[in-house]
C-alpha cells in the first residue's frame, strides 16, 4: 500500500475521532481536517489515478456535508 493511501487511512481515523470528540472541541481539530483533505486528495490522485479520487471525494463530502453546505451557502450570499 502506498503512502498516500495509507495517509488517507489515518485522515478517516482521525476524523472518526474528532467526530467523537463533544462539539466545542471538534472545531480546531476538524477544520485542520477540512483544510488537509484537498490536499491529500490530490496526493491520492497523482500516485493512482481519478477513480481513486472520485471515491475519496464522495467519502470526504459524506463526512463534511454539513460543514460544506454551509460555506456554500455562505459563498453564494444566503444565510
Amino acid at each position: 500500500m502506498s503512502a498516500a493511501l495509507i495517509t488517507g487511512c489515518l485522515w478517516v481515523l482521525a476524523s472518526a475521532i474528532v467526530a467523537m470528540l463533544p462539539m466545542r472541541l471538534q472545531y480546531p481539530p476538524g477544520l485542520a481536517l477540512l483544510v488537509v483533505a484537498p490536499l491529500l486528495l490530490v496526493w491520492i490522485a497523482v500516485v493512482h489515478g481519478w477513480i481513486w479520487l472520485a471515491i475519496g471525494l464522495f467519502a470526504f463530502v459524506s463526512m463534511f456535508r454539513n460543514p460544506l453546505i454551509y460555506f456554500a451557502k455562505r459563498a453564494m450570499g444566503r444565510v
